[in-house]
């Protein structure tokens, strides 16, 4: 145990020095730039001068992105990440369960999507996309449910059942699925 704490201290050790070397760096840069700016300003107001509105647009977005690569480049050699943490997106699954407890928990909040309905319907018979938690609240939504969907719904669960029935298989998964699939039945016809 002492000896993994030693290792941690000598990272941090090291990342300080890094850290150190690289703001002196930076600071030794601003410096030694500083004079150079002067000129640099004092040239670039004569040319300004003589450039349209269009052409000092390009030149500022080419001064601003050279100074950004030179700024990524002393983040690199000093040791510091430069990329940027992107959040994850939720799936579809995610979000078609999220908007299935809304629907259950805040009525008055609740906005219908086209495309979660949809995948609700494609996947209510899969108790891994479903769980059984979902599944109860999915059979009160599908009570409303309305028009096309509800006959396309009602006929694709008695394709399934055809197609069930035909088959002999004592798999739990399947009989899991036939169970839902009546359900679904019962509540729509």
């Amino acid at each position: 145990m002492p000896k993994m704490n030693v290792e941690k201290n000598e990272k941090k050790a090291e990342k300080r020095k890094k850290l150190k070397q690289h703001v002196a760096q930076k600071g030794e840069l601003e410096l030694e730039t500083q004079p150079k700016k002067k000129k640099q300003n004092l040239q670039a107001t004569k040319e300004e001068e003589e450039l349209t509105a269009e052409e000092r647009r390009k030149l500022e977005r080419k001064l601003k992105k050279e100074r950004k690569k030179k700024e990524k480049q002393l983040m690199r050699e000093a040791g510091i990440s430069t990329k940027k943490v992107e959040p994850k997106k939720q799936s579809g699954s995610e979000l078609a369960l999220a908007y299935l407890t809304s629907w259950s928990e805040n009525p008055e909040e609740w906005k219908f999507q086209k495309t979660r309905q949809t995948w609700l319907l494609l996947h209510m018979y899969d108790k891994e996309k479903v769980p059984d938690k979902h599944f109860t609240i999915l059979l009160d939504y599908l009570q409303g449910l309305q028009g096309g969907a509800r006959d396309i719904t009602v006929q694709k669960a008695e394709a399934f059942m055809k197609e069930f029935d035909g088959s002999d298989a004592e798999d739990p998964n399947l009989l899991e699925k036939c169970e839902r699939i009546r359900q679904v039945l019962q509540l729509l016809s």
